[in-house]
């Protein structure tokens, strides 16, 4: 068993007092279903939005359950207990709405005019082109 001196401990209490003030972390959540968008105030004063439609495992999910949003631990993530889903704040405000499989499902699904008419001349040409072996 590892002992902690009382400097370690002291040193550790003041690193977390430091992240506290520093780290975003969530003060409240909450589901708006007039503009169906996830609310969330920070505790440094800021706060954001997003559509659930983008967010793994909230993208179908009922404005009822999506109404019961809770802040996991000391602020660090959201949890939707009946829809057994949590996102973590860091990973929303870099825009990671889910696992990097679902991040590059939702990649691919993206629409644009340069991407339809990539796809019209590869349909000319007979297809997507073949990967070299």
């Amino acid at each position: 068993m590892v002992e902690l001196t009382e400097a370690e401990i002291n040193a550790a209490i003041e690193r977390g007092h430091i992240a506290q003030q520093n780290e975003p972390r969530a003060k409240a959540a909450r589901y708006d279903k007039r503009k169906d968008r996830i609310i969330v105030e920070l505790t440094n004063g800021c706060s954001f939005t997003f559509p659930p439609r983008i967010a793994q495992g909230l993208e179908a999910a009922a404005q009822e359950d999506l109404a019961k949003v809770e802040i996991l631990g000391a602020g660090y993530g959201l949890h939707w207990e009946a829809l057994d889903v949590d996102l973590s704040i860091p990973g929303l405000l870099t825009g990671l709405f889910g696992t990097k499989a679902f991040m590059a499902r939702r990649a691919g699904q993206a629409k644009s005019p340069a991407k339809a008419a990539a796809a019209r001349e590869n349909g000319r040409k007979g297809g997507r082109p073949r990967k070299p072996a």
